[in-house]
């Protein structure tokens, strides 16, 4: 039931971090990974590791903040593939500023590449998925899908709503055979969470002292949740939110 062989998946920022670790998980399953991205190089770098693996993937780039770009994203990958079956609603980027710093601009530049693309990428594969008699959809929230930040007021609003956007997709498209759900990976070490460690005083030792788990996620950690949520196991699970974060979430 957790076969993919013969499903092709689109997973929006698949070129790195996160992304890259649920890529690999659904390439081992037996998809076809389409990779998306702005960077090609980084792409094409992403297609060389998880071609191991089989399946033929792909990098194809793509704005996926820019309707036109989405639209030919989705085209050519239907083209290039014959349908499309999954999609991982990945690419996200964060300004950490308090929210009497932050500009308008950041704040749209945020909102645009977290929660808009997720929405333009989802409305994008409804046709495909609705003739395929199926799809899923797994959108990337955050532990600030649950918590504050004073440090992330943008962030944390686009993740919300990217935990919202998720439960009003699911009850919309569930009678699709359409199922919608989202990942909240907690601290996972990324170079968007190096990063933060840089900006955010002792925030390394915050993380360590609260999850259980004793240390702070791999990108690989969300293969399984990613392979699940593709595959039949999940055919009756749908505008979940799934916290993928060693125990952080679960305790005071």
């Amino acid at each position: 039931m957790f076969d993919l062989n013969g499903k092709v998946a689109i997973v929006t920022g698949g070129n790195g971090g996160i992304g890259l670790g649920m890529a690999r998980g659904l390439a081992q399953a037996g998809a076809r990974v389409v990779v998306a991205g702005r960077n090609a190089d980084k792409s094409a770098q992403a297609v060389v590791e998880l071609a191991a693996f089989g399946g033929e993937p792909i990098g194809l780039q793509a704005d996926v903040t820019d309707e036109a770009s989405v639209e030919q994203l989705f085209a050519e990958t239907a083209r290039r593939c014959g349908r499309i079956d999954i999609l991982v609603n990945n690419a996200g980027t964060n300004i950490r500023k308090p929210a009497q710093a932050l500009s308008l601009a950041e704040w749209k530049t945020v909102m645009d590449t977290n929660l808009t693309s997720a929405f333009l990428c989802s409305r994008a594969a409804y046709p495909h998925f609705k003739h395929a008699g199926g799809g899923k959809v797994i959108n990337i929230g955050s532990m600030l899908s649950i918590f504050g930040a004073s440090f992330a007021p943008v962030y944390g609003a686009s993740k919300g709503g990217v935990v919202q956007l998720t439960k009003s997709l699911a009850a919309a498209w569930a009678t699709d055979h359409i199922q919608v759900n989202a990942v909240l990976p907690g601290w996972i070490d990324t170079e968007l969470t190096q990063q933060a460690r840089i900006d955010v005083a002792g925030l390394n030792e915050r993380v360590l002292a609260r999850t259980p788990a004793g240390r702070w996620g791999r990108a690989d950690d969300l293969a399984g949740v990613a392979v699940f949520l593709a595959s039949a196991a999940s055919d009756f699970v749908t505008g979940v939110a799934i916290p993928v974060d060693g125990g952080y979430s679960m305790q005071v």
